[in-house]
């Protein structure tokens, strides 16, 4: 549950500290007080894109830090302690905007990504704005409202999982199928390849060796008058290095007769007389060794074609011949050993389509079942919400068996007439908005009930509506409020009075600046208000205590 909000420098609120309560909160004020910027703190704070452009105007950052109550709600504390966030029964989500464009977002205390505030909002906050209704037009939305007001989600989540294992051993079946009628001149070709590949016989470290071969063959001449210089400078020339070396060391020799200190350099010296001595045997020996051969240098060229003129072939690396000869290999074990397999497959299909179809089939029924109750309590609301003799119904169409799919066998879609003698015809063909917004809140309100989020936002979703079906739209607002925790942004009256917490949004201007401020009002000052809402310009002691009665009438009618 939400229990605090904290906003500053946000659109026209500089600083505003907001404790919040379980039950129906309504959030009213004047037009163009802001009452939507606490909506949108919210939505940034759980993750919805920013605009810089909404930082107040005089400030370099805007900051929203929302506080939550999560001891009741094990979902969202698993993901805590999935996601290494947990601190106990409080969670802390905090989202800093700056004008450079970056944003920042903490949970409790710890920086993270954009996608995890997102994650761990939607297991918060569920907020329904204005055109939330829009969503309700669509098939999909539609079919996973029924599916959880079922109370079938999961079982739903298994016929998708069935579906799309079938799906795939199907593909691979047929395209297995397909190679079987392509089956013959496939292995002729790949046996010709194989034997092709066998013939060449390349080695695992055959490539490399053969490159340093070539390498050396073909710069010999450079190889022979390189380590003959090397020779020459090292003992024939004058001076040599070695002569160089004997010398120093006789040298040094003498001296260490003087001074015991001079042991270590002569030994290094000695050593580095040794390290040349062998160096000219074994330069020797090479030099012995690098004879011409040019039938060598042939035979190596001719072989590395080979390899070259193979790889370009199959268009594949040198290096991956043999990776190519393993695919090969695979392939075509499998095209001789097709029928066993297809076999196999089949079969494995056959099973999975009728594990698929049972599964399927209990989630039609389930669907029904929740389809004919959902259509009962949709059909009372609109009576309620000004739509006498209106009608709701949920239409499941099977669909052709080739046309099932992972979402199950058949299309669901919400159906309603408004009128009486109208024909049923599909929500998103409803002309009026009025109507269209009524029948939202009706779903809305029969459907949210099933869900698991902890707190619930209404933004204006009862715009287009008035009188006794606005009264009646508080009353539902305030029996969802018994179970969830509701907060309302609203015009009308007759639903600020069913609010069990009333927080009013008010604007004013000094110093050339406008201010927006949120205030819990006392009892006296929720008639007020109310008076305001109901009246005119001017509020008369009429309108005061017709504002009292409503009040007092929602306490009444709620117990």
């Amino acid at each position: 549950m939400l229990t605090q909000l904290h906003i500053r420098d946000l659109a026209i609120v500089s600083s505003q500290e907001l404790e919040l309560s379980p039950g129906l909160s309504v959030l009213t004020g004047e037009t163009g007080a802001g009452k939507s910027i606490l909506i949108d703190a919210l939505g940034l704070a759980l993750g919805e894109r920013a605009d810089n452009g909404m930082i107040r105007s005089d400030a370099e950052r805007a900051e929203i830090t929302a506080g939550f109550d999560i001891s009741d709600y094990p979902e969202a504390r698993s993901w805590l302690e999935e996601q290494a966030l947990d601190e106990g029964d409080d969670c802390l989500i905090r989202r800093i905007l700056s004008r450079t464009g970056r944003s920042r977002a903490y949970i409790n205390g710890r920086p993270v990504a954009l996608q995890q505030v997102q994650e761990l909002g939607n297991r918060l906050v569920e907020i329904h704005g204005q055109h939330a209704h829009q969503s309700l037009l669509s098939r999909i939305h539609q079919r996973q409202l029924l599916d959880a007001y079922g109370g079938h989600l999961e079982l739903a989540e298994q016929v998708a999982a069935s579906y799309l294992t079938y799906r795939e051993n199907r593909k691979q079946l047929e395209t297995l199928k397909q190679a079987a009628t392509e089956r013959t001149s496939r292995l002729d070709l790949l046996r010709f390849q194989l034997n092709e590949l066998l013939t060449l016989n390349l080695q695992s470290d055959e490539l490399e060796s053969l490159s340093q071969d070539h390498k050396r063959l073909s710069h010999l001449e450079q190889l022979q008058n390189g380590a003959a210089e090397v020779l020459l400078a090292l003992d024939e020339a004058e001076p040599s290095v070695r002569g160089m070396l004997v010398r120093l060391t006789d040298q040094l020799g003498e001296l260490q007769g003087l001074d015991e200190t001079l042991d270590e350099p002569r030994e290094m010296l000695d050593n580095a007389l040794i390290q040349v001595d062998e160096t000219l045997s074994v330069l020797r020996d090479y030099l012995t060794g690098l004879e011409p051969d040019p039938a060598g240098l042939q035979a190596v060229e001719r072989r590395l074609e080979l390899i070259h003129d193979l790889a370009r072939k199959y268009r594949v690396k040198p290096a991956e011949l043999s990776d190519r000869q393993q695919q090969i290999e695979t392939e075509l074990d499998e095209l001789e050993n097709a029928d066993q397999t297809l076999e196999l497959l089949q079969d494995q299909v056959t099973n999975q389509w009728n594990a698929f179809q049972e599964l399927a089939h209990r989630l039609s029924q389930r669907r029904k079942t929740a389809g004919q109750r959902l259509a009962k309590e949709i059909t009372q609301a609109m009576q309620q919400l000004g739509m006498p003799g209106g009608v709701f119904d949920v239409e499941l169409r099977s669909l052709p068996e080739a046309d099932a799919n992972k979402a199950g066998l058949e299309s669901i879609e919400f159906m309603v007439s408004a009128n009486p003698g109208i024909a049923l015809a599909p929500l998103s063909k409803v002309a009026s908005g009025g109507e269209l917004s009524r029948i939202s809140l009706a779903i809305q309100v029969a459907t949210i009930r099933y869900g698991k989020t902890p707190s619930l936002v209404f933004d204006e979703v009862d715009v287009g509506i008035g009188g006794g079906v606005a009264e009646i739209v508080g009353q539902m607002l305030r029996r969802l409020g018994a179970s969830r925790q509701i907060l309302c942004v609203t015009h009308l009256p007759q639903v600020a009075a069913q609010a069990e917490h009333h927080l009013l949004v008010s604007k004013r201007t000094n110093d050339k600046q406008t201010h927006t401020r949120i205030t819990r009002l006392s009892k006296t000052e929720r008639i007020d208000e109310i008076a305001r809402m109901l009246g005119g310009v001017e509020i008369t002691d009429q309108t005061l205590a017709h504002a009292a009665e409503m009040i007092g009438m929602a306490v009444v009618s709620a117990e």
